[in-house]
């Protein structure tokens, strides 16, 4: 579920599913489309400020439970409609501000690789999980994060699925502040209001001219998501949702030494 609400100029989307770590399913990721979409087409809103419910999770990415049994069909829901709200984010004309207030992993980390600026709760961990459940994060953890991170510690990011404290985060230019985590909506509330001051035409443009790295990977993007359509139900795929699902440790190994074990 996602919740929006707009006050003095500022729109805020709530990602509202907090009993499992505000995980998004097909749905969600429309709905979080939707609600980009809608503070971008409103000339009052001049931030949008993107959060999770509760005090753990800002986003725990996608919702494993509807991979635990993919096929190629049900995935071109899922990825057609999280690749929309990654391209809201990326092309609403106002700044859009990530609110890190807990866990960032896996798709949630590719929301705030995805928004212009990213504050967070020093209780954030955020990080990737692709390959130790069967997926590959290509919008935007295997191409932008390099741009913020390196391209060796992008690739260590996405290979070694480790989490990363928000300070390290910080360090590393992947977020921009870290404040501790009562603090948070108040630095968040400043950094908007400072934001408002700025001319909105100014700041558009300054917007679609930074974006040009994200528009020169579109090839890319399109061809990952092509391939993980492609790839869904397969052993691998459904090794990795199924293993979390059952809090158990993925056998991957297996798929190296036993050619019937498949893809």
């Amino acid at each position: 579920m996602i919740s929006y609400e707009k006050n003095g100029g500022i729109a805020r989307v709530t990602i509202n599913n907090p009993d499992r770590l505000n995980a998004l399913d097909d749905q969600d990721w429309l709905d979080l489309a939707d609600a980009v979409e809608s503070a971008d087409a409103d000339r009052e809103i001049g931030v949008i400020v993107l959060t999770g419910a509760g005090d753990r999770s800002f986003c725990a990415g996608g919702f494993l439970a509807d991979i635990a049994e993919f096929d190629v069909e049900r995935s071109r829901k899922v990825y057609r409609n999280s690749g929309k709200a990654f391209f809201a984010i990326r092309k609403a004309r106002q700044p859009v501000i990530a609110a890190v207030n807990g866990y960032a992993i896996g798709g949630g980390n590719e929301i705030v690789v995805a928004c212009d600026l990213a504050i967070a709760s020093d209780r954030a961990k955020l990080g990737q999980v692709g390959p130790k459940v069967g997926s590959t994060p290509i919008w935007g953890a295997t191409n932008l994060q390099a741009l913020n991170i390196g391209e060796k510690k992008a690739k260590e990011m996405v290979f070694m699925c480790r989490q990363y404290t928000a300070q390290e985060a910080c360090d590393l230019g992947w977020i921009n502040k870290v404040v501790p985590h009562e603090e948070l909506s108040a630095e968040v509330d400043r950094w908007c209001e400072e934001l408002l001051d700025r001319s909105p035409l100014y700041l558009e443009l300054s917007k679609v001219s930074a974006n040009t790295w994200w528009d020169m990977m579109q090839p890319a993007i399109s061809h990952g998501e092509q391939f993980l359509m492609h790839a869904a139900g397969t052993n691998q795929n459904l090794e990795g949702a199924r293993a979390f699902m059952e809090k158990r440790k993925p056998d991957f190994r297996r798929f190296r030494t036993d050619p019937k074990a498949g893809k």
